[in-house]
């Protein structure tokens, strides 16, 4: 699969974004789908996470309650709105799929790679 990876910009702090992966290649509902983020520095940090039908999803603890995934496999597409956002979410957000049977914050479980989008927040 393929992922492609947009959205990003700049931002003020309390503003919103919507971040979007589409996929190609193989059929993108066999894959569950993630988030993560790399500041400069800093490791690749797991964002969110949804399964393959979309009906569970899980969240890292920083932005719990701020952003939200969600995903739609007839568009091939999944999506991560981002609000109330802090200066300390400036990162690339890059998307990611699996092919486990385990919705999975660790990165080394995900085989498959966006390309990254930039998003930068101001105080």
């Amino acid at each position: 699969v393929q992922l492609q990876a947009s959205g990003g910009g700049l931002v003020q702090a309390g503003g919103s974004l919507r971040l979007s992966c589409a996929a190609s290649g193989r059929t993108f509902s066999t894959y569950n789908m993630g988030w993560f983020r790399q500041a400069p520095g800093k490791e690749r940090e797991f964002v969110a996470a949804i399964s393959r039908s979309g009906s569970s999803t899980r969240y890292g603890d920083s932005v719990k309650g701020r952003f939200t995934i969600s995903r739609d496999n007839a568009e091939n597409t999944v999506y991560l709105q981002m609000n109330s956002l802090k200066p300390e979410d400036t990162a690339v957000y890059y998307c990611a799929a699996n092919t486990g049977l385990v919705l999975t914050q660790s990165r080394e479980h995900y085989g498959y790679w966006g390309q990254g989008t930039q998003v930068t927040v101001s105080s």
